[in-house]
């Protein structure tokens, strides 16, 4: 799936309710982490669930990097895979300027997520973007607040 598909789902469905349902689905489909993959080093902090989230390199593009994550609550797994979807593929570089707070408000999960799943989201995002940081030559990268 692409984000632009993403967002035209999000926009057919009805209520929030069919919406909350669709990312339980989305997270219902995400492959999990191994036992040893769930770390404390892995651990995302600030959310309220337990989430741990892994960055790799892409296979299929060189310097670009792929992002997997798992946590114990259905709703966090499926806005795992919408930061998938934003993030995945990309290079540290193309990670730090994307603008996930836009995607985020096109779905309208700014203002549907509850304050302590909107600031797990966002230390998600802010991890995301630390990995990619941490993973980047120095010197190299342009970030985009």
């Amino acid at each position: 799936m692409t984000l632009e598909k993403l967002i035209s789902n999000f926009e057919l469905l009805g209520d929030w309710e069919e919406r909350y349902g669709y990312l339980i689905d989305l997270g219902k489909k995400l492959p999990g982490l191994s036992d040893a993959e769930k770390s404390e080093d892995n651990r995302v902090h600030g959310c309220q669930a337990m989430v741990w989230l892994v960055m790799e390199p892409e296979p299929e593009r060189a310097g670009a990097l792929r992002i997997r994550a798992d946590s114990d609550a259905f709703i966090v797994r499926g806005l795992i895979a919408v930061l998938q979807l934003i993030f995945n593929g990309r290079t540290p570089d193309e990670i730090l300027k994307a603008d996930a707070k836009s995607v985020l408000g096109k779905l309208g999960l700014d203002n549907h997520l509850s304050p302590t799943r909107k600031n797990g989201l966002f230390a998600m995002v802010e991890r995301i973007r630390t990995l990619a940081r941490a993973t980047a030559q120095p010197g190299t990268l342009e970030t985009k607040s």
